[in-house]
Order: structure tokens, then sequence, then C-alpha cells
């Protein structure tokens, strides 16, 4: 027996209070106080009453969406307040009862509801004695929603666990599997409570469609007069339905389970601006000549064509009895979803017809290309649409490429959504608007999973460390490894990684991802060459052996200073990517001696030689915008008349001499400041420190020695990049300390006193 189970009519007051985020009361205006301490904010006072509120208890928030859902689908049955009770002995009225957070009950199924949340992201040990303890009850339940609300059939029981912020074990997914209770968490909530404000009433029957995955349900049984006939080589039927019943088999989107990127989907394909005006049209006696088209799919048997009598011949056609699958998600809309999910929650839904063109098991490829067909020219309708739509068929397909592609899309959503992965809202998908940490497109990591060696090595004889067998398993591995290997890399440099794309950010963006997937594929040929085959072996011992190079990978990114951060951002498409890569290889080559990947040798013996190319035309602008600067402040300082003050006052004569003796070896080819070597600009700014600390003293502690010790350093790497047959190179370190250095004596120029000479009209 059930106890506090009511015909919504009677919740409406209810229903207003569990839709709202707040709960509220009113009390006696002495006990304000005492309320104020607990959390709770005063909405308005009376002289004898003060009404208060605050928001909901994770837990009875929870409670609350999950019941206002249900009641938002239009369910005929819902729990009271607190909850419904299952009488453990239906014959006992004063026995123990079982308490259900919430229970729902619809002309095909009955639902029981338990909830559970967490204040933050973590697992529970327990898990498995709640979900135990929920499955126990479902032939009571069954039971008694039949007795106590009978119908002309049984309604199917089903059981749910609705989670916040609980995170579940493979073990937790198998076990409620084997016991048939559905596990929903917060993003599948947020997504049925978006469809249902989209669609009305007819989401519940994907919802149902969710929990019962494929099972008969009687209430849907139903046979209708059709004409069969061939279309191509695919049979197909014609035959009229009221769109209340189709609404219940149909959907327009293909998955396994409810998804929040899905609502994209019946926003993108449903149009409800459009939705309104076809409502309207209905309402005015409307009709539609055209026929909606349809995909019906099913096992073998389930749908079943009984020929009728005919006069005359078949003419190609055949009359008779079409008898469709008794179960929800059994028919993809082709064509015409907005004539029929407009009649959702309208009046005429079960008294109106609908023409309805069905073909039996279309292939997923063929409902893609006569989709894109038939709507490829609608304005409404975008070709990009079309093709994501085209990928999401791809799960089934034979060829194996474009089902591996369809795994690692789905892969990529999953990535997106659950709390325990890195990229959790950094990936960007079609709809959705960018932010400095959303900036990750789901093309970019796509292009980086989706390579060949990562799956298939040789088509039906050798595959790759991410491929397991079959698409679930292919789904789970590839969830598995990238949240291990990613998780470290975000762990060692999560400053960074948070940053996204927003200033000193760079990581997490599309050229970082691509270059740290790069790395992985590197590190999977590393452990190949080892004989540590990581096809092979499972998830959890591929795991263990690349963690090392991921946190290793992580610590190198976290170290990197604000410069060389700059760089590696810098480092943009293939050739970009390439460079990145290589240098993380090297980093990790540091880490792990044997670790040697191919061409890295090579490419750092031709980076040495770049660097010093790179190197020496930095140090050219360089040295060229620092002479300016002195020259330039002296001139202004001291004046440049007959007697050339600024030569003779600003600038010591042993450097004098120097530059002399020059003058005249050359015979007076260049002015006099050319014959000046880069080091006798620190000496001259040292000696003439007042008017050069500003410009030229880097840092911001320490005397006139150490604040240019970086002209020292500028002569040091001038000395090996001008001497190449001593056979010395550039580190990466060293050129990045002079890309940095040359940024800030150019800013330093742009600020600088070149004007000052003509403005004093010497």
């Amino acid at each position: 027996m059930l106890d506090n189970v009511f015909h919504t009519e009677e919740l409406r007051s209810l229903a207003r209070r569990k839709n709202h985020d707040r709960e509220f009361r009113t009390v006696r205006n002495d006990e304000v106080q005492e309320h104020l301490a607990q959390g709770w904010e005063t909405e308005r006072q009376n002289k004898t009453g003060t009404r208060v509120s605050r928001v909901k208890r994770r837990e009875v928030l929870l409670e609350d969406r999950v019941w206002s859902l249900l009641y938002a689908m239009g369910f005929t049955c819902l729990s009271g307040e607190g909850g419904a009770f299952l009488h453990v002995d239906p014959k006992r009225d004063d026995g123990p009862k079982n308490q259900i957070d919430v229970v729902g009950l619809d002309p095909e199924i009955a639902i029981a509801v338990e909830c559970k949340s967490t204040s933050a992201p973590r697992k529970d040990s327990k898990f498995q004695e709640f979900l135990a303890k929920h499955g126990v009850i479902r032939d009571r339940f069954a039971n008694a929603a039949n007795n106590q609300f009978p119908l002309e059939h049984k309604r199917v029981p089903v059981l749910a666990i609705f989670t916040w912020d609980l995170l579940l074990s493979d073990n937790d997914i198998e076990r409620a599997q084997e016991q048939k209770v559905a596990l929903l968490n917060e993003n599948d909530l947020h997504y049925y409570e978006q469809l249902t404000d989209h669609l009305g009433p007819a989401a519940k029957y994907q919802f149902f469609a969710d929990m019962l995955r494929g099972r008969q349900v009687h209430g849907l049984r139903l046979a209708v007069p059709a004409i069969e006939a061939k279309m191509g080589k695919h049979t197909c039927y014609s035959f009229s339905i009221t769109p209340e019943y189709l609404l219940k088999i149909a959907y327009v989107s293909h998955r396994a389970k409810g998804k929040a990127r899905d609502v994209d989907t019946y926003q993108r394909m449903i149009k409800k601006s459009r939705l309104k005006r076809i409502r309207e049209y209905i309402s005015e006696n409307g009709v539609f000549p055209t026929n909606i088209v349809v995909s019906l799919e099913g096992r073998r048997g389930a749908i079943r064509f009984e020929k009728g009598e005919q006069q005359g011949g078949p003419e190609g056609a055949r009359y008779g009895t079409l008898h469709l699958a008794p179960t929800y998600h059994s028919a993809w809309i082709i064509d015409g979803q907005h004539r029929l999910f407009a009649y959702s929650g309208h009046e005429r839904a079960s008294t109106s017809h609908l023409n309805v063109l069905a073909f039996q098991n279309l292939p997923a490829s063929q409902q893609a290309q006569l989709f894109i067909d038939i709507n490829h020219e609608q304005k409404s309708v975008k070709r990009n649409l079309l093709q994501e739509l085209y990928a999401e068929l791809n799960w089934d397909a034979d060829d194996e490429e474009k089902r591996i592609g369809a795994v690692v899309s789905k892969a990529i959503q999953a990535l997106n959504e659950e709390k325990d992965s890195p990229f959790c809202g950094r990936i960007q998908l079609t709809d959705d608007s960018p932010t400095d940490q959303r900036c990750i497109s789901l093309t970019s990591v796509f292009s980086a999973i989706n390579q060949p060696d990562m799956f298939i090595v040789k088509k039906n004889v050798q595959y790759g460390p991410l491929w397991a067998g079959d698409n679930d398993k292919t789904l789970r591995r590839i969830l598995r490894i990238c949240k291990a290997w990613f998780g470290s890399i975000r762990d060692g440099s999560s400053t960074w990684w948070d940053l996204g794309k927003a200033e000193g950010g760079g990581l997490a963006m599309n050229d970082g991802i691509a270059v740290c997937f790069g790395v992985l594929r590197v590190v999977f040929q590393h452990l190949h060459a080892k004989n540590l085959n990581p096809v092979g072996l499972d998830d959890n011992e591929l795991i263990q052996l690349l963690r090392p190079y991921g946190e290793g990978l992580g610590k190198y990114f976290g170290d990197l200073s604000v410069d060389k951060r700059q760089a590696f951002r810098a480092l943009r498409g293939n050739q970009g990517r390439a460079v990145a890569r290589r240098r993380c290889e090297q980093a990790l080559h540091v880490m792990f001696p044997d670790f040697v990947p191919p061409g890295l040798e090579e490419f750092l013996k031709l980076e040495a030689a770049q660097t010093n190319e790179r190197g020496y035309a930095i140090i050219q602008r360089t040295e060229t915008a620092l002479q300016k600067i002195v020259i330039d402040t002296l001139k202004a300082e001291y004046g440049v008349g007959q007697d050339e003050a600024w030569w003779f006052r600003g600038i010591t004569p042993p450097i004098r001499k120097k530059a002399a003796e020059r003058l005249e070896e050359e015979q007076g080819k260049g002015s006099k400041e050319s014959y000046l070597d880069l080091i006798d600009f620190r000496t001259i700014a040292v000696n003439n420190w007042n008017l050069f600390e500003e410009m030229l003293a880097l840092g911001k502690s320490g005397n006139k020695d150490k604040r240019t010790q970086w002209i020292v350093r500028l002569n040091d790497m001038r000395k090996i990049v001008m001497h190449p047959a001593k056979q010395q190179v550039l580190t990466w370190d060293e050129l990045t300390e002079l890309e940095g250095l040359e940024k800030w004596i150019l800013e330093k120029d742009r600020r600088g006193v070149g004007n000052q000479v003509e403005a004093s009209g010497e």
C-alpha cells in the first residue's frame, strides 16, 4: 500500500512551493532574530508576524526539483509533502513503511525516485547499500501502484536515483544496471528540465525511454490500418495516427541517455516560436496535408504487418494492419517534427490525426541522408547541424572509422559534462557562448584524439591503445585515460590551466590541448617500444604506466616562467604545435633519460642552429634600440653643437679613445657612436646613472651594477651567435630570455627621448 500519493489536481499549492529555490515561513515578530541567526532573511513584516525565507538546503532542493519535473511533465499522480510511504507488509496498516522521496504515476509507468546529494563532488562508500535498499521495493511498489490506482493494463515499474555531486564508481554503475535502477545526476535533471520547458508534456516520453531502454510497455500496444509498399530497397508504410500516440514513441535526437547537449539539438530542430504558430493554426482547425516522415525502429518481430483482403491487383502496395513496437523512443522523426510536437499538451492531441510515411529500420546513414535531402534547403535548419546529427547517427555505422568517430564525439561531450573531468565546462559546443574558460572547441579535441594509431593501426588486424573492443568499452577507456592524463597535467599546473584563454593563459586552449594529446601519443609509442604494449593492458594498468609522464608534463608546465608561457602560447598551428610538443618531449627526456622519441635528437640539433639565427636577429634589434636610447639621451642632456658636449661629457675617456682608434683605422666610414661596443653602453649608463636609472635599470632592487647586469648577459649571448665556429648555441631558455629583453627595451625606446633633440632646436 502507498500512502501520501494524490492526483496532481490536488497538489497545485504544493507545486508552487516546490518550484521555488527558497523556502518561506511566517513567524512571530519576537522569533525573527532567532530565525535570522539560522540563515533566514526577512521578506516583509506585519504587526504580529514576519515573512522570512532562505535558500533551500541542497538535499531539499534536489527532491523538490525532481518532484517539480514530474509535475511539469504531467504525471497523473504524485507523492505529497515528505514523499510517499510504502508499507513493508501490505496487510498491516500499522506496520513499518519505506519512505520514498518522490513517486509519480502515469498511465504507462510508475516511478519511485530516491535522491542523494553531497556538498561537494565526492564518492560515497555506502552508496551500494543505499542502492540495494531501493532496489528491493520494486515488486511491492508495482503491486501497490496498480492496485490502488487501477487501469486496464498494468504500469511498468521504474526505480531511479537522482544524485547531485556524487561521484559514482564503475562498480556502482554496474550494480545499478544489475538491479535495473536508473542512475541520473544533476546534469540529467537540468537536461529534462530544459527539455520539458521546450517541448511541454511530450518531454516525459523521452524521460520514459531513457528509464526503460527499449522495454516493452503494455499501454503502448497499438495496431493501425496501413498500406505497405517498397521505396527503393526499403519497406515503408502509410497510415494515419493520433498525435497523442506518436508523441509517446517519437524522438528527434539519437542518444542512449539525456544529456545537456541534446537540448541544443531539440532547440535548434524545434523552434518554440514556430511551435506556437502551429498550435494556433491547430486551434483554428488547420489541417496538414503532407506526411510526417519517420523511421520505425525495433527488434525483429517488434513491428509486424498483417496483410488484409484487397480487391484488384496489388499495384505495388498491400493493404493490411500494422502492429507498432510498444516501446518509447522507437520512431525517429526524419521530417515533420514541428507539426508533431505542436500537439504536445494541446487538447486536440487525442482527437486529431496525422498522416505518416514510416520506413522500417532504415539504416542510420540513410536516415541521415534522407533528413539532409529533405531539410538542407530550409533556412530553419543549419547545414552544420545536419552534419552534427549525421555524426550522432554513426554510433552503429558499419564503417569502423565512422563508428569510432561517433564514440570519440560522445567521449568529448562526456568530458565536458562530468564533474571529475579536467574539461568540465571547458569545451565550447555548437551553441555555447565562449568564455575565458570555455574556449576549447569540440573540433580541435576531436582532431587531436581521433588519430589512426590511437584506435585502428590496420583495419580488422591491429588496434591502437584507446580501442577496447566495442563502442561502450572504448568510450569508457577514452574517458578514463583522458581524465587521468589531463588530470595530472592540470594538477601540476593548476594556476595556468585555470586561466584558459585569459591574459597569462594558453595551456587549456586548442593548441595547448593538442600538444598534450600529441605527447600522450608519443608516450604510448615509448611504452610499446619498451614491450609494455598499451593495447594489451586494462584501463587501470595503463593509467598507472602513464601517470609518471603525465605528472612530469604537469610539473614542466607548472614551472614555466611568465615569459616561457607567453612563448608557448605563441606557438600556433601545426608547425607551432610540433615545436611545442618536442619541447615537452625534451623536458620528459630530462626526467626519464630512456624516453627518447624518434626525431627528438635531430629536432634539438636543428633548433639549436635556429636559435642562434633567431637570437642573432633579436640581439641586433636590441642593440640598435639600446644604442638609440643611450645616444639620444646624452645628446638631449648635454647638447649636439659644434663642441659635441654629449661625446665628451657623457662618455668616459677610455671608451672615447677606443672608438677614435677604430674610427682612424676605418678612415671615418661611420659616425663616432657606431664604434661603441655593446658592453660600452653599460659603462656609459653606470657613469650617468641619474640619466639612465629610469630607462635601463632592470628589476626593482639592487645597485646600478646589478640592475645593468642584463647588458652583460646580452653581450655574452652576442658572443655565442657571432662566433659560430666555436659550435656554441643558444638554448631555448636563452632565446626566451632574449625575446623578453627585446620586448622590454623596445618599449623603453618607444617612450624614449629621440624627439627631445629636435624639440631643443639644436
